[in-house]
Formats: C-alpha cells, structure tokens, sequence
C-alpha cells in the first residue's frame, strides 16, 4: 500500500524594513504617539514555515537563528495565530511553525511584525479560509504598528497614524542598503517616553530624518559616536530606523554597499565590534554580503 503524501508545509520570508524618514506629530488619546514615516521593504529576510501540527493540542513554536527573538511565548507569531482564531470564532487545529531568524531583533527593523504578518497569511492558507483585507489589517493593527505595512505588501509606503494608514510612495533614493545594528538595547517604549521628556527636536539635521533619533541618542551615547564614525569613514549619511538601535546608509547599488561594509570590517573600529552588519538590495531575499 503507497503511503499518501502528508499535509504540505507553508513557507514564507518575512522581510526587514527601514525607516526613511520618521516624524511624531502628536499623542493620541490612547496613549500612542500619531506618526508619518516612510517605509521601505528590504532584502533582508526571516524564515517561517507552518504545517498541521504533528502531535499535541497546541500550536508549537520553534525559533532557531539570532539570538535576541522574544521567548516563544511571548512571540508575536503565535500571538498572530491567537488573534486569527479569536476573530474567526473557530477553534481552528494546532500548528507546528518553525522561525528562522536572520533579521536582527528589537532593532528597528520590524523584524517581529514582518514575522506576525507572514503568520496570519501563513494561517489562513493552513485553516483554508480568507479575510478581507480591512478585517487582515484591523488584525494586524491589534498586533503590532508596523504590522499593517507588511500586510499591504507593499516595497515602500507612507506609513500614518499609529501605523493604520498604509499608502504607496516613491521617495527612496537608492537602490540598496548598509545596516549596521551595534548590541546595544533601546526599548521602544524608553524611546518614545525619552522623546516626551525632551520635546520636539532641535537639531535640524536629526529632525530631518527621524524625530527619534535625538531621544535614542540620549538613552545610549554611543550611538551617537558610532553614527558620527560611520559617517567619517565612509563619506555617507548614516541615519537611524525606527526606535533604533540599527544605523543605515543608501548606496546605488548593492555591490557598493557591500564594499563600504567590507571597508568598515577592514578599519577595525572597536565600536563596530559585537555589530552585526548586511549590505541588502530591496529584493533579497538574503544579504548580498553580511558580517559575521
């Protein structure tokens, strides 16, 4: 007798972002700061997969790659699949997801809700149903601000709101991406509440870009002194996405931005030690060059 094939496994590559620009422009009554920010969707990519879980009554979460991701239980990818049952008021079977983490955790890449996104898609292709997008969305907004813009797909977008507003843009001026993440921890959290305490920026030249880069700064002096060094030694910008800790640079063209990083790795500087770095085009779905 021919065994029959067993239940198929779902796969996707959650993508990082950065943020181009990032303005706050008020408090919301709930607590959350109304922002705009330019998102950019790039080649830098986690891997999950998903399939009919083999054993037990509960879904199973298995993460493997950098170190840093939160503990399973408190991981947005099962939170995902907790919300998605809870709107479809069904209780859909177990699910064994695996996550392979290759986007840096809590740095400013929204690494977590690309991973969250990718989940309630995986999901319903495994339960066999299909939101509406407003329903995927609100989903999505419940879980996490960046969640909506990895929804939406979309490679760049101006992003409103708390993260709800999600419209096509075109405002990238390069083709490809150096990211320098150095250890250092800044919750987003501590960030935000930093940037209350100092109030609007000042520095026209931080404010231009993102609005939070001067309550990052504070939190953690030696990003300063990374970006400042970054910028000496390669003749570039460097600006910081999201709450940070991540510094990045546009260059036209991957090639070029893998050589800049080989550059910084060769000049031995000792705050780039521990950092992890990746020169990525807007494809990927993997660096074109990474260190370590």
């Amino acid at each position: 007798m021919t065994d029959l094939p067993g239940p198929p496994t779902l796969k996707a590559r959650p993508p990082a972002k950065i943020n181009l620009t990032l303005k706050v422009v008020g408090r919301r009554p709930d607590g959350f700061h109304e922002l705009e920010s330019i998102f950019l969707r790039i080649g830098l990519t986690d891997r999950l997969t998903m399939a009919p879980a083999s054993t037990g009554d509960v879904d199973r979460l298995t993460v493997t790659g950098l170190p840093g991701a939160p503990s399973t239980r408190d991981n947005l990818v099962l939170r995902a699949l907790h919300a998605l049952r809870g709107h479809a008021g069904i209780d859909f079977p177990p699910l064994d997801v695996t996550l392979d983490k290759r986007i840096p955790a809590a740095a400013g890449l929204g690494g977590g809700s690309s991973d969250a996104a990718s989940a309630l898609k995986l999901a319903q292709a495994a339960w066999g149903i299909g939101l509406a997008k407003a329903e995927e969305s609100a989903l999505g907004e419940d879980l996490g601000s960046d969640v909506p813009f990895f929804l939406s797909e979309l490679t760049e977008a101006l992003v409103e709101g708390r993260g709800e507003h999600v419209s096509p843009s075109s405002y990238a001026a390069g083709a490809a991406v150096l990211l320098v993440t150095p250890p250092i921890e800044l919750k987003t959290a501590a960030v935000f509440d930093r940037f209350d305490q100092l109030g609007q920026p000042g520095d026209s030249h931080s404010a231009s870009a993102n609005d939070l880069w001067q309550a990052a700064a504070s939190l953690e002096p030696s990003l300063p002194r990374l970006r400042a060094e970054l910028e000496a030694r390669s003749g570039q910008p460097w600006l910081m996405s999201g709450s940070g800790p991540t510094l990045f640079a546009l260059y036209p063209s991957v090639s070029e931005a893998a050589e800049a990083g080989q550059t910084l790795v060769a000049s031995r500087l000792p705050s780039l030690e521990s950092a992890q770095i990746n020169a990525v085009d807007l494809v990927g779905p993997d660096p074109a060059w990474r260190y370590p």
